[in-house]
């Protein structure tokens, strides 16, 4: 139980030093304690607001190299995948995850998964502190434990889809952590869905705070449709998409550049970008550094060859530069990269476009092939495009639609693409004729990094490698 407290509170400091950064988030007690006893963790209001407030902080760019909750998925299978290369020649780990030839030692592999981690056992010693404490009002801690519940969820969710099978890490003892092998694809998403079920629950229409920043009712449901639809669990799916829609809480911005400005109308769960030196680890590592330089990373030709003629998304979310005859377009949806002036910018993770595209996939799987389009249509008019002309009789053509609309809308963002070849099986034809003598289909699940092999004997690597 010391062990316990005694991460707890080195935890809960970390947070108070990161809470100025955070008071959109929640707002903070006046004089919050720089120094709290073990006896007193998570029996003071102001110590467990601390708590929360670090558990959000780690979406927040705290470095300058992105990391799992701020940039580094979308970055990482882009690369994996058909969307992004990186100019840098002689960043090996790069070379490795464009090539799908990734070492046991990968440092971006390594840091997803030790990131990852480090911050669920955040998340647990939270729930367990919280759940147990008299601190604060009944209500109070039903309403933190269902937003730490989501929060978690979204990481194992992501993990899952990284890595496949996964130690469940649910609990706060490190030595039994340590030696926890890995379960199956189903228990996670097990874990998965009852943290969601459980905070759909309790959460409410209403967000807790000022702003999109904290989950409410209809970010739990954002990520249960996105887990529904990879489940393939139809109904389900349509349910909670339509939920969100329906709510009449947001809406499509009806200029693609305002989508991931602050405030915009169709963020579901977007998260104050206030970095020391940098607003999103995205605009960091994507962006040029300065006048004349080349990005960190540009997109593929498979990409840019997939937007169609006058789409905005083309126009005002790709950015090029030229440099000495040569051009390079990269990914521009976060435009503001340094510290220098008033923050236009929110971190996004669930929008209502991602949303329109969930129902209309799970629509199509269910035979409403009509109701299907019209969704897709949706996301496209907002992108100044014509109605698709997908054959309304046919599943293959429509399912084809709204997989080319997901490629064009959510390029970049949260490893999207790199999870649809996956979860559709089309992987192996993609990606083989996009990488000749490349690409091999174990390369789908990055390996289990070998430092953590070697810390936890019962963990079992990926096939392949």
């Amino acid at each position: 139980m010391k062990t316990l407290y005694r991460i707890s509170l080195i935890l809960l400091l970390f947070a108070s030093l990161l809470a100025a950064g955070c008071k959109k988030l929640i707002e903070i007690p006046a004089n919050p304690p720089d120094q709290i006893p073990e006896s007193q963790v998570f029996s003071d209001s102001a110590d467990i607001v601390s708590a929360l407030v670090g558990i959000y902080s780690n979406f927040k760019v705290t470095a300058y190299s992105a990391t799992f909750g701020s940039g580094a998925i979308g970055i990482c299978t882009g690369m994996s995948g058909d969307e992004l290369r990186s100019t840098s020649s002689a960043d090996a780990g790069a070379v490795e995850l464009m090539t799908n030839a990734i070492t046991l030692d990968n440092n971006s592999v390594a840091s997803l998964w030790k990131d990852a981690y480090t911050n669920i056992y955040q998340m647990n010693v939270c729930l367990k502190g919280i759940g147990g404490t008299k601190a604060i009002s009944d209500s109070l801690r039903r309403q933190l434990l269902a937003e730490i519940k989501v929060v978690r969820a979204f990481y194992y969710f992501n993990m899952v889809n990284l890595y496949g099978r996964l130690p469940i890490i649910t609990g706060v003892d490190y030595k039994t952590n340590a030696t926890i092998s890995r379960s199956s694809v189903d228990s996670v998403y097990g874990l998965i869905k009852t943290d969601l079920a459980e905070a759909r629950a309790v959460l409410r229409p209403s967000y807790p705070s000022a702003g999109h920043m904290r989950p409410n009712l209809y970010t739990a449901e954002a990520l249960s449709a996105k887990v529904f639809l990879y489940r393939q669990q139809w109904d389900s799916a349509v349910l909670m998409a339509k939920d969100i829609i329906s709510s009449g809480v947001y809406s499509l911005e009806t200029d693609p550049n305002r989508v991931f400005l602050d405030g915009s109308s169709e963020a579901i769960w977007q998260l104050p970008a206030n970095g020391s030196y940098y607003m999103t680890s995205e605009a960091n590592s994507i962006l040029p550094p300065w006048t004349g330089a080349k990005p960190g990373y540009i997109l593929t030709p498979f990409q840019l060859n997939a937007f169609e003629t006058g789409d905005l998304r083309q126009t005002d979310w790709v950015s090029a530069i030229t440099i000495g005859g040569a051009s390079y377009s990269y990914p521009f949806k976060y435009k503001q990269k340094t510290v220098t002036g008033p923050n236009t910018e929110d971190y996004m993770i669930f929008r209502l476009g991602e949303q329109y595209l969930i129902l209309a996939e799970a629509l199509a799987k269910k035979g409403q092939l009509s109701e299907a389009l019209d969704n897709v249509n949706v996301v496209r008019a907002r992108a100044s495009l014509p109605g698709s002309t997908a054959d309304v009789t046919s599943s293959t053509a429509v399912l084809a639609a709204i997989m080319h609309e997901r490629q064009t809308e959510l390029f970049c963002e949260w490893g999207n693409r790199w999870y649809d070849l996956k979860r559709t099986g089309t992987i192996d034809a993609i990606l083989g004729a996009e990488k000749p003598n490349i690409w091999q289909p174990f390369a789908a699940l990055y390996p289990i990094p070998r430092v953590e092999i070697q810390n936890n004997y019962r963990l079992a690597q990926n096939d392949g490698y």
